[in-house]
């Protein structure tokens, strides 16, 4: 049950960065409303719309070849989720202690700690083993 979670949780991150990188690189789309529900976010990332707009969507490539690969049993994909979770689980602890932001800070570290915790149980290593 944990593969098809991580892989579902991918593709959400595949459709929200598409949506948010798309959103950066042509104005005045349907996409922007999705900056109301983050004002903070578009002012820091409007300085640099084209090369975040372009690195967000790299970043749907990359969440999208992720939640194939999962499903498909793929080693490279369970590496690549456990890596994009740790990231994410850092990043959001400078939040928690640099920014001082405890409810998204706490719980994006306590989220992704989860899914890392999943990812790393004995039966879902086992389906990601390279064949002997």
């Amino acid at each position: 049950m944990t593969v098809p979670v991580v892989a579902a949780f991918s593709w959400m991150a595949t459709a929200l960065a598409f949506l948010i990188g798309s959103s950066l690189l042509i104005t005045g789309t349907l996409p922007n409303r999705v900056w109301n529900l983050n004002p903070r976010a578009r002012v820091v990332f409007s300085a640099h719309a084209k090369p975040f707009g372009a690195l967000l969507l790299v970043v749907a490539l990359v969440a999208a070849a992720t939640a194939i690969g999962l499903l498909r049993g793929r080693r490279w994909a369970w590496l690549l989720a456990l890596a994009t979770f740790t990231v994410n689980g850092l990043g959001d602890l400078v939040t928690l202690l640099v920014v001082r932001d405890w409810l998204r800070g706490g719980s994006g570290v306590l989220i992704a700690a989860g899914f890392l915790f999943f990812l790393q149980r004995p039966r879902v290593r086992a389906y990601f083993a390279p064949p002997a």
